[in-house]
């Protein structure tokens, strides 16, 4: 007699793993920052004590990011135009590979007879694209009216201001299309304040640069950088300059920098205050 045997096959799937919530990412560490651009960035308005030159924006902002001093570099030069940030700062920015770039650059460009905003937003497009490919935050900034600031004749004041309100176009042109964080100073806390000026109200004083700082690192928080240290606003470690401070820098650095802009913006400025009496007149 012959048994027969039914082998039944059941197939099991496991049952899957339950997924785990995810932590979320944390702010990013900058090790590295480079300033980028004029006598702001130089950091012409804040002196430092006893050994002199000029503190500024840029090591505030390191201070604040806990940037090492081997970290931070800054090629910036005065009188630089957003041209000189691409063709002369730009390659040792590159080569620093940093985390975070600052550019402040653009207003002496406003100044020149050969003033040209498509040329500026080219430009800092070249710039953020050479960071953005080594792994760069790049914040610009758009710039408010200088000229209630640095008070000049009404018909000067608005030639200077849509200067620099065709700089600020291109400006936001550039930031929109590349998605990069953007400091606008026309509407930083302050900035229209006198104290946050020097004697020559072409730079920002120490309390200036701080305001600077402080809306720097604001952008970068908002961009997911950790801001360790966020800068104080209360003065301290630079140098108050004294009033025969003040007027030699104006003999023999503010008056001739006036003179030597002037002559180049009165061009324009003529043309603007042409266009304003034949507007009276009809």
């Amino acid at each position: 007699m012959v048994s027969t045997v039914t082998v039944i096959s059941v197939e099991v799937t496991p049952s899957p793993e339950p997924l785990l919530p995810t932590a979320p990412a944390g702010p990013r560490f900058a090790r590295r920052l480079v300033v980028l651009g004029d006598s702001t960035a130089v950091g012409l308005g804040d002196p430092l004590p006893n050994r002199g030159g000029w503190r500024g924006v840029g090591p505030l902002v390191a201070a604040a990011l806990g940037v090492e001093p081997d970290g931070y570099l800054n090629p910036s030069f005065t009188g630089a135009r957003m041209g000189c940030v691409l063709t002369k700062q730009l390659p040792a920015a590159v080569a620093h590979r940093p985390d975070v770039a600052l550019v402040v650059a653009g207003m002496n460009d406003t100044l020149r007879p050969d003033f040209s905003a498509e040329k500026i937003a080219a430009d800092l497009t070249e710039v953020i694209h050479s960071l953005a490919a080594v792994g760069t935050t790049v914040v610009p900034v758009r710039y408010h009216d200088h000229g209630r600031v640095f008070r000049l004749p009404q018909s000067l004041r608005r030639a200077l201001s849509e200067r620099v309100a065709e700089l600020n176009a291109a400006i936001d042109g550039v930031v929109e299309r590349e998605g990069v964080p953007c400091l606008d100073l026309e509407v930083l806390p302050g900035a229209y304040d006198l104290t946050a000026w020097s004697v020559d109200r072409l730079h920002p004083s120490e309390l200036g640069h701080r305001m600077l700082a402080t809306g720097f690192t604001e952008r970068l928080a908002g961009a997911g950088f950790a801001v360790p240290c966020p800068v104080n606003l209360t003065c301290s470690g630079g140098v108050e300059p004294s009033a025969a401070g003040h007027v030699g820098w104006l003999v023999l650095k503010g008056v001739p920098w006036v003179w030597r802009r002037g002559r180049e913006f009165l061009p324009h400025a003529a043309v603007i205050m042409w266009h304003s009496f034949r507007e009276r007149l009809r």
